[in-house]
C-alpha cells in the first residue's frame, strides 16, 4: 500500500500527516493546510501524528463506553472512551452520513482516521477529525483552539467570541471597514498559545465559511464577547467573569479530567495576561470605534 507523508507547522507546533492508499485519499482533502507546509521539522518533536488509513477499524464494543453524542453546527459527532484511555469519534455530516472514524491515544499525539463516501464527505470527515485531534493534543502544549473571529492591528490580534450567528464576523467586518490598518487573521478557529507567560494568537487551517488560512501570529491584545444591544458600550470583565465568558469558546472535553484541567489552566493564563471584554453593540461603525478605543490601550 502506498503512503504519502506531509509535514506542517501550525501555531508553531509540528504536525505530521500520513496518508495511506493515496489513490483514494490525498492531501487535496486538506487544502487549507498548504500555507502551513514545511520541508522538515529540523529534528524538533512532532506533537501530532495524524494517519489517514481507511483500513482503520472501530474499537470492539466491549472495549469502549459511550460518552456522548453532540451537534457541532455542521454535523454530529459520537464519542466513546476506550479502555486504554484513548477515544473513538464517529463524525457525521448534516445528513447523518458517517464521513469519518477517528481513533486516538490518550493524549491525542497519535490519531488514526478512516474516511468514507465521496470527496466532499471525505473532506468533511478529515477536516473535522483534524480539528478534534489538534485541539486536544494542543491542550498538552498550553494551546487553545478558539471559536472566534480574529483581526490584527498594530501587531496585536483581537479575538471576537460569541454564539454562532450573534455577530463575531460582523464586528470584525466593521473593524476592517472603519479602522485603518486592520487585517483579517482568521474567521472561525484561531489558536492561542501561552509561551513564557505571554499569550500569542495564530491563524489556522480552520476558518469556517471564510477562506482565511494564514500562517501568521500576533500578541493577543484582547478577547471580546459580542452581545447584541440597542446601544453601544463595553465592559472590561473581572477575573471570574472573564474566565466564565471565555471558557465556552474554547474546544474542550469536560469528561476527560486531564485535558479539561489543561484547558482550564490555559484559559486562566489568558485571563491573567489579557483583557477580556463584553461589547454590547449594534452592527455599526460606532460599535467598532467604541470597542477599538477601549481594547487597544496597551
Amino acid at each position: 500500500m502506498s503512503k504519502e507523508v506531509h509535514l506542517f507547522r501550525v501555531a508553531e507546533l509540528n504536525v505530521r500527516i500520513e496518508i495511506a492508499d493515496a489513490d483514494v485519499n490525498s492531501i487535496s482533502l486538506l487544502k487549507s493546510f498548504e500555507p502551513f507546509r514545511v520541508d522538515s521539522h529540523e529534528g524538533e518533536e512532532v506533537f501530532l501524528t495524524f494517519i489517514v488509513d481507511d483500513t482503520t477499524q472501530p474499537i470492539e464494543k466491549s472495549r469502549r463506553k459511550r460518552i456522548r453524542s453532540f451537534e457541532t453546527g455542521n454535523g454530529y459527532t459520537i464519542v466513546d472512551c476506550v479502555d486504554d484511555g484513548g477515544y473513538q469519534f464517529i463524525i457525521k455530516d448534516l445528513q447523518s452520513y458517517e464521513c469519518g472514524l477517528l481513533v486516538t491515544n490518550s493524549n491525542f499525539s497519535i490519531c488514526r482516521c478512516a474516511l468514507n463516501g465521496n470527496f466532499d464527505m471525505r473532506r468533511f470527515g478529515v477536516n473535522n477529525a483534524m480539528m478534534l485531534a489538534f485541539a486536544f493534543a494542543g491542550s498538552f502544549r498550553h494551546a487553545l483552539l478558539v471559536h472566534a473571529s480574529l483581526v490584527r492591528y498594530d501587531g496585536y490580534g483581537y479575538a471576537f467570541i460569541a454564539k454562532s450567528g450573534t455577530g463575531k464576523s460582523t464586528q470584525v467586518s466593521m473593524w476592517l471597514r472603519h479602522i485603518p490598518g486592520c487585517d483579517l487573521m482568521n474567521d472561525d478557529n484561531p489558536v492561542i498559545r501561552i509561551i513564557d507567560g505571554q499569550a500569542w494568537i495564530y491563524g489556522s487551517p480552520w476558518s469556517g465559511k471564510t477562506p482565511c488560512y494564514r500562517n501568521i501570529k500576533a500578541r493577543l491584545g484582547a478577547v471580546t464577547r459580542i452581545d447584541r444591544a440597542p446601544a453601544n458600550s463595553i465592559d472590561k470583565l473581572q477575573a471570574l467573569e472573564a474566565f466564565a465568558s471565555f471558557l465556552p469558546s474554547c474546544s474542550s472535553m469536560k469528561w476527560d479530567g486531564v485535558i479539561y484541567n489543561n484547558i482550564c489552566d490555559a484559559v486562566t493564563e489568558v485571563v491573567e495576561t489579557t483583557g477580556i471584554y463584553t461589547l454590547h453593540c449594534l452592527p455599526n461603525k460606532e460599535a467598532a470605534e467604541v470597542c477599538f478605543n477601549a481594547i487597544t490601550k496597551h
